[in-house]
């Protein structure tokens, strides 16, 4: 198991808690879904053309290609854990240290996620979904190490609109 090979480079501390997660979560398109937004696709690339703007039609071809083979490979079960000294998430270990705050947002059957924001402003923040998990002994034992983001109480609003537009 991954875990125990990271377990055994860096001092990790004894497991806590622990999941797999899935590597993205990957959205329930069906043939309606595929059919709007290739209409959708159609409509900018030929305005793109039309406007002979090159490189927006060219990005609407990459973005189309890539949601293409993103549907065609399964995500990968990726291990998370929290321990004594911070979080795995996969092969990663972060320290609580390099961690600024977490936050929860839990609003079953929508959302159940549980973020983390880096201390270093370049780096995008993790998100775990928290699963069948109980969210409060989680929060109670990260609260421990890491400040919680009591302003947080909705869903960043790109996954929102990741989630609304199945992306």
């Amino acid at each position: 198991m991954p875990q125990d090979i990271l377990r055994e480079e860096v001092n990790t501390g004894e497991i806590v808690y622990e999941w797999s997660v899935k590597e993205y979560e990957q959205p329930e398109r069906n043939r309606r879904w595929y059919i709007v937004m290739g209409i959708i696709g159609a409509v900018m690339l030929a305005f793109a053309i039309i406007s002979a703007n090159y490189l927006f039609a060219l990005l609407i071809a990459l973005f189309a290609i890539i949601l293409f083979m993103h549907d065609l490979v399964a995500p990968l079960d990726v291990p998370f854990a929290i321990t004594e000294a911070g979080i795995i998430l996969g092969k990663k270990f972060y320290r609580f240290s390099e961690l600024e705050s977490f936050w929860m947002i839990y609003d079953p059957p929508t959302v159940k996620n549980l973020y983390f924001s880096h201390s270093q402003m370049m780096r995008h923040r993790l998100v775990v979904p928290l699963l069948d998990n109980d969210p409060r002994p989680i929060r109670d034992y990260l609260n421990q190490f890491i400040e919680e983001d009591l302003e947080q109480e909705e869903e960043p609003t790109d996954d929102k609109l990741a989630r609304m537009f199945r992306i």
